[in-house]
């Protein structure tokens, strides 16, 4: 059954449904905003509940962010040629059955599947969702406006994911972090039957059929990479199983350059990212998310484990983050036209290198008002004035049929970093933690000892990825401000028309970095 289409022209409230649509848009967007933040503050009890190993935690984070980063170029096809209205009601009813599996699950395995599957539905939803707003708005004013709830909406996602993942825990249950979205999800599933028309993309070309074979190379290159990262803290760096996984997962990867560069529809066309603004952008975001997301693994543990906080305030706790995000994207915002983009991301990388190294001080009985919240401050600032000049360069000469792609990357390749970021830096903490105990004797003090040890060893290491993002920008951007005149630099004329064209801008809308 088909529901019937809307004249959005009339201005009759009655038939202009359009902002009931958004709403239900941007629900999905914080399912799955929320999603990848929730789980933080709830993953202490959760491991202890299942007996999760160290080792083994980081998956129920990565297994999430790894299939919604590495399937959401996918997902953005199938939406495109399959019709997005569906895409977004499968996605929905698919998100409600994982998370009923997730928050049922008896044992960690179980948790960690049930997690991927919910990356892979909303690997589904979220471009469908903002493929719907553009083809539900086609007014440049109303446009903006429906962007600007969008991108609001993201932004405190980060925000209203920690928050409800302490309320949950601690009035209810670890499990209620995941079984909160069934009934959300099965309400927003029945308004988009109700309101939303649906739409594809008619054209009958080659460019229809789907890159299956990229698709699954790229998605079990990550994965190998994960996992081997994960058993190098149980097998060590140089044993065989370590080194064989890595061998494997780096072949596949080759493989997948290989299939994109013959194929007549490659997931990634490679003309995106041989750009060198582009290129820069995308490997920026890449090295922000391993060295950012796994910080949030270790400052949870460090303030529920060695301060001893509730959940509850752990999660009030990340505050200053999501305002710093807020307040560092406006600034950027009100200077995009005025500065060039690795001036703004060079300083806000520099800040974001400060605040990581200010968490390497953290010590037993740190204080929060003079440790924790300026660290988060100054490293969110940070992030704040790097997502919205990176977003825009990341579409710097693109051609209008790879938009799409180029904007959907900037979340993907954050996501794939924060994924293989969070492995690597769990295994650099874990080892780090058993060396010290080892060499310290078991107690309850070396044990702590030992745990914070693992933790500043890691944020120096984040810190040190957000170190060669700003290596990166400084080498690679060479864009100009958006308000500059003439072409920007290594940018072809014939698709470039500033800093990036306005239907591109309006199309990403919203910084996805912020999930």
């Amino acid at each position: 059954m088909t529901a019937p289409a809307l004249d959005f022209a009339r201005p009759d409230t009655k038939l202009d449904r359009r902002w009931w649509i958004l709403v239900v848009l941007a629900v999905a967007q914080l399912m799955i905003i929320v999603d990848a933040s929730i789980i933080n503050v709830a993953l202490p009890s959760a491991q202890r509940a299942l007996k999760i190993s160290t080792a083994d935690r980081q998956w129920v984070l990565t297994a999430y962010t790894l299939t919604f980063g590495g399937l959401l170029l996918l997902g953005g096809r199938i939406a495109d040629y399959t019709g997005r209205k569906r895409a977004l009601i499968i996605g929905f009813i698919g998100f409600a059955a994982a998370s009923a599996l997730g928050g049922l699950a008896p044992d960690a395995a179980l948790l960690f599947g049930a997690r991927a599957l919910q990356g892979g539905f909303a690997a589904l939803m979220a471009p469908a969702a903002l493929s719907l707003i553009n083809v539900t708005f086609t007014e440049a004013r109303d446009r903006a406006r429906a962007f600007g709830v969008y991108g609001a909406i993201s932004g405190g996602g980060l925000a209203i994911g920690l928050i409800a993942g302490g309320l949950l825990t601690q009035y209810a249950s670890w499990r209620w972090c995941l079984l909160v979205n069934i009934p959300i999800s099965a309400g927003a599933a029945v308004a988009a039957f109700r309101l939303i028309t649906e739409s594809r993309t008619e054209a009958k070309t080659p460019r229809t059929r789907y890159d299956l074979p990229g698709a699954v190379l790229s998605t079990l290159g990550m994965v190998g990479l994960v996992y081997g990262f994960t058993e190098a803290s149980t097998h060590g760096w140089t044993s065989s199983l370590t080194l064989s996984i890595l061998i494997v997962s780096v072949t596949l990867l080759v493989a997948f350059v290989f299939v994109e560069s013959g194929s007549s529809h490659p997931l990634l066309p490679l003309r995106v990212i041989t750009n060198r603004n582009r290129g820069g952008s995308y490997l920026t975001t890449l090295l922000v998310g391993m060295g950012m997301m796994g910080s949030f693994l270790f400052l949870t543990f460090y303030m529920q484990e060695t301060l001893h906080y509730s959940a509850l305030r752990t999660g009030f706790s990340y505050l200053p983050f999501s305002l710093g995000i807020v307040s560092g994207a406006a600034v950027a915002t009100k200077l995009t036209n005025r500065l060039q983009p690795r001036v703004l991301m060079g300083s806000g990388l520099a800040l974001a290198v400060l605040g990581m190294l200010w968490f390497t001080q953290l010590g037993l009985h740190s204080a929060y008002w003079t440790h924790i919240a300026p660290a988060e401050l100054v490293m969110s600032l940070g992030m704040g004035l790097v997502f919205v000049p990176v977003n825009n360069v990341a579409l710097v000469g693109v051609g209008a049929t790879d938009s799409g792609v180029a904007s959907a990357l900037v979340n993907s390749t954050q996501q794939i970093g924060g994924s293989i970021g969070t492995a690597l830096l769990n295994t650099v903490a874990t080892t780090v933690t058993a060396s010290y105990i080892r060499g310290h004797g078991v107690g309850s003090l070396s044990a702590a000892t030992g745990a914070l040890h693992g933790y500043t060893v890691a944020f120096a290491v984040g810190a040190g990825f957000l170190a060669l993002a700003l290596v990166a920008v400084w080498s690679l951007v060479n864009a100009r401000p958006a308000g500059s005149t003439g072409p920007a630099p290594d940018v072809s004329p014939a698709t470039d028309d500033g800093f990036a064209t306005e239907d591109a801008t309006a199309e990403l809308g919203v910084s996805p970095a912020l999930a």
